[in-house]
C-alpha cells in the first residue's frame, strides 16, 4: 500500500457522471461540470489533492484566496479585499486546525460550470430536471464514497456559500452608502448577523435530523448546506440596491426556493444517505415544513437593513 494515498472516504478522484441540468448518461473519463482545472475569473482551483493537514489546510487558503481575489479587485474595491484578506488570515489560524481529521480540500473541488450550474439550482430549483441524489462510486478498498462538487452538482460545497457570505457583507455596505448611512460598524453589525443566522440554522438543520432519526450528516455537509441561504439573501438585497420596489418580491422568490432546497436537501439525507429513518413516520412532513418555512424570516431578517 502507497502510504502517501489519501485514504480519506471523503476524496474522489476524476470519474464519470453527469450534468443535471442538461441530462444525458454518463461519460467515462469525462467531468459533467467542465474542465477538471475549471478556468474563468475567480474560480481558481488546487493543482491537486495534497496529502495531509498541513497541506491541505494550505491548499485551502490557496482556494479561498485565488478563487476570489480576482473577482474582488475587479467588482467589490478595497473594502471587499480587505475583508477577503482578513478571512484568508482566519482560516490559516483558526478554521483549518479544528478540521484536521476531515478533508476540507473536498468542499473546495469547483469549477466555474458547476458555481452556474449551483446557481441556478438554488435560484431555479422548480426548473431542475435532474435528480436530487449524490453520485458515488467505489474505491479500491471497495468502499463506497461521493463524488466531489466538481462531478457533481448535488454535492454540498464551500465555495458558494462562503462567497455568498461575503457577498452579502459587501452588499449590505453599500446599501448603508445609498442610503448615506455607512460607517465601518455596519459591516461589522452584518457579518455578525450573518454569523449568527448561519449558527442558528445549522443548530436547527442538526437538530431537525436527530428528531427524525438521523444524526449521521457529516457537520461540514450541514454548514454547507445552511450557508446556501446567502445566495437568495444577495440577490435580494441587489434588487434593493438597484430597484427598491423589487425587495420583496425577489424575497419571496429566493425564500421559497430555498425552501424547496432545504427539503429536496433533507429528504435525500433521510431516505439516501443516513437510511436509518422510519418511512412511515408522518413526523418528517411537519418538519420539513418547518425547516422550509423559517427561511422566510430568517432571510427577512438578514435582509432588514433599518431602511
Amino acid at each position: 500500500m502507497n502510504p502517501n494515498a489519501n485514504t480519506n472516504p471523503m476524496y474522489m478522484g476524476p470519474g464519470g457522471g453527469y450534468d443535471t441540468f442538461r441530462g444525458g448518461p454518463p461519460q467515462p473519463g469525462r467531468s459533467p461540470m467542465g474542465s477538471g482545472g475549471g478556468g474563468g475569473v475567480g474560480m481558481g482551483m488546487p493543482a491537486g489533492n495534497v496529502g495531509g493537514a498541513g497541506s491541505s489546510a494550505d491548499a485551502l487558503n490557496d482556494v479561498l484566496y485565488g478563487a476570489g481575489a480576482g473577482f474582488v479587485r475587479s467588482g467589490l474595491g478595497a473594502y471587499g479585499e480587505k475583508i477577503l484578506g482578513s478571512g484568508r488570515s482566519y482560516v490559516q489560524s483558526n478554521i483549518s486546525r479544528y478540521f484536521t481529521g476531515h478533508d476540507v480540500q473536498y468542499y473546495f473541488q469547483v469549477n466555474d460550470q458547476y458555481v452556474r450550474n449551483k446557481l441556478k439550482l438554488l435560484l431555479f430549483p422548480f426548473f431542475h430536471r435532474g435528480h436530487w441524489t449524490r453520485i458515488t462510486e467505489h474505491v479500491a478498498n471497495g468502499r463506497l464514497v461521493y463524488k466531489p462538487p466538481r462531478y457533481d452538482i448535488n454535492a454540498p460545497d464551500l465555495y458558494v456559500p462562503l462567497m455568498g457570505f461575503g457577498t452579502y457583507v459587501v452588499l449590505c455596505g453599500i446599501a448603508a452608502g445609498l442610503d448615506h448611512r455607512f460607517t465601518p460598524e455596519v459591516l461589522g453589525t452584518q457579518f455578525t448577523r450573518g454569523l449568527i443566522a448561519w449558527g442558528v440554522q445549522w443548530v436547527l438543520m442538526r437538530g431537525f435530523l436527530y428528531a427524525l432519526g438521523s444524526g449521521e450528516a457529516p457537520m461540514l455537509d450541514l454548514v454547507a448546506y445552511t450557508g446556501y441561504a446567502f445566495v437568495g439573501v444577495s440577490v435580494s438585497i441587489l434588487s434593493f440596491v438597484l430597484m427598491s420596489w423589487l425587495y420583496w418580491i425577489v424575497w419571496a422568490w429566493t425564500s421559497l426556493c430555498m425552501g424547496m432546497f432545504v427539503v429536496k436537501t433533507m429528504k435525500r439525507i433521510l431516505f439516501a444517505e443516513s437510511r436509518h429513518y422510519d418511512r412511515d413516520s408522518s413526523r418528517h412532513h411537519y418538519i420539513l415544513l418547518l425547516m422550509a418555512a423559517l427561511q422566510f424570516p430568517i432571510a427577512a431578517w438578514l435582509g432588514w437593513l433599518k431602511r
